[in-house]
């Protein structure tokens, strides 16, 4: 299994051109070149990279602004405010915003010490240089691809930061930042493994995920169908196989998942590694805590409702109305918050989540699907059928099998991509996918019509740091995102 685990050693390394503010300079002290000596330096500075990404991917932040800019979702306590769609982010959710642009421009630099001082090393077999910029790239491509999601036009930097006299550098273009990340997707695909072992790496086909995300969301069909269609036909991957809702925890589970291409990894003897992410996402920690932070509260007027039907799997593994007490008593949820989130939990009878994907095999299915009926105009018989793999295997049938609840032929290309994103939605819940999947289709208003909420289009966008805004000569005021 591909995962970036909790256990990924913390390599920092500071670097710094002050040397003529010290009278001596520390025999402890390490310096850039006469750090990158040999593989053991190169292996080292790429853990740091792959540090920044941290225990829940990148960090809380990403998921809390994620998340909660979903329709189906209202956030509680310090988070409400950001599910109040006609208002700006208050000033401690764009704190959390500056936070996130800091965590991912810390990856990229480090990323970028990789790229650049590895190369010159000479102690280094060629194929674990290869092997190590590559993952380099594709972290860089990561954090980028959430720049420019979140923020729009953002500075790109390729070259590591020392001192304060490289901060400058202006607000680029999305096109031009897309052309990087793809850019460093395709080298990280072209040198990464097909197979890896352990918990730090990512593997080709995590590279051809990206892409075929970066290519859907930027309209290009052909591409992005045939790099999710590579995946699919490599035959590494399969759907897990579902009758009841808890199977579904096979998917996220500490031993390797057939369907589980690259995700976050918690270690089974040190179960508080993902706690932060339960309390503050997922409210009560499912069976059994009087503790958690009902931070996201299901919004049942939403499409996660009256309107899911009761037979799909998907619903009871993802929500739960009942709690058990002290004396071992089922009894409702508060009326308060009658219904909770259940996919990421800490215990239920030996069952637990594990892992927290970052791409797994059900979305190679549906990036194919999407892209290829875009490209085609409308959906081909392969689209259907890759579509309804996903549909079968949430009722309880074998995905490769004709079913009962299949999807039929006739749909418009517009009517076919609305049951992709309806599909997306149900099968990605409380998986960073939501919001961007309804931003990338500019579906965002009317789904939040949909549920009463009127979406401005100043929150299209995350604002600009002010600590970036003060500190870089080549951005100003001027420069920030509208409404802020």
């Amino acid at each position: 299994m591909k995962r970036i685990g909790i256990s990924i050693i913390i390599a920092t390394t500071f670097f710094t051109s002050c040397q003529d503010m010290l009278d001596e300079i520390p025999k402890d002290f390490v310096a850039r070149n006469n750090y990158y000596t040999n593989e053991a330096d190169a292996q080292g500075a790429l853990n740091g990279a792959y540090n920044t990404l941290g225990p829940d991917f990148f960090n809380i932040e990403d998921y809390i602004l994620s998340e909660l800019h979903g329709d189906y979702l209202n956030g509680r306590g310090s988070q409400a405010s950001i599910s109040i769609m006609h208002q700006l982010l208050d000033q401690q959710n764009i704190g959390r915003a500056s936070t996130l642009w800091s965590r991912l421009y810390s990856g990229i630099n480090r990323a970028n010490a990789v790229l650049n001082n590895v190369p010159q090393i000479v102690d280094i077999s060629e194929e674990a240089r290869t092997r190590i910029m590559a993952e380099a790239h594709f972290i860089r491509a990561l954090a980028y691809f959430e720049l420019v999601r979140g923020f729009g036009p953002v500075p790109i930097k390729t070259k590591e930061s020392t001192d304060l006299s490289e901060l400058e550098s202006p607000r680029r273009p999305e096109d031009e930042v897309y052309d990087l990340i793809i850019a460093d997707a395709l080298a990280a695909e072209e040198g990464l493994l097909e197979t890896v072992s352990g918990t730090g790496q990512a593997s080709k086909a995590a590279a051809k995920m990206l892409l075929a995300h970066v290519y859907l969301t930027t309209g290009q069909w052909e591409a992005a169908a045939a790099k999710a269609e590579e995946v699919i036909t490599s035959g590494k991957y399969q759907l897990v196989n579902v009758q009841e809702p808890d199977d579904f925890y096979q998917i996220f589970a500490a031993n390797t998942s057939a369907e589980d291409i690259m995700s976050v990894h918690h270690s089974e003897t040190r179960q508080s590694e993902i706690t932060n992410y339960l309390h503050m996402g997922n409210n009560i920690p499912y069976n059994y805590s009087s503790t958690g932070y009902f931070a996201w509260v299901p919004d049942m007027n939403s499409f996660i409702g009256e309107t899911w039907d009761e037979d799909d799997l998907r619903k009871p593994f993802n929500l739960y109305t009942h709690i058990q007490n002290a004396a071992g008593e089922w009894v409702p949820l508060p009326s308060t918050t009658p219904v909770l989130f259940k996919k990421f939990i800490t215990d239920n009878n030996g069952l637990r989540t594990y892992s927290v994907p970052i791409y797994r095999y059900a979305e190679a299915l549906l990036f194919y699907a999407e892209a290829a009926c875009r490209a085609a105009g409308g959906p081909s018989p392969l689209a259907l059928e890759r579509l309804n793999m996903i549909r079968r295997r949430a009722y309880g049938y074998d995905p490769n099998v004709p079913s009962p609840v299949d999807y039929g032929p006739g749909m418009s290309e517009e009517a076919f991509v609305d049951t992709v994103l309806q599909e997306r939605a149900y099968e990605f819940l409380i998986e960073r996918r939501r919001w961007w999947d309804l931003k990338r289709t500019g579906k965002a208003k009317e789904a939040f019509a949909a549920v009463g909420k009127n979406l401005i289009d100043e929150r299209l966008l995350w604002p600009i740091p002010e600590n970036e805004i003060n500190n870089n000569p080549a951005i100003g005021q001027e420069d920030q995102n509208p409404g802020y």
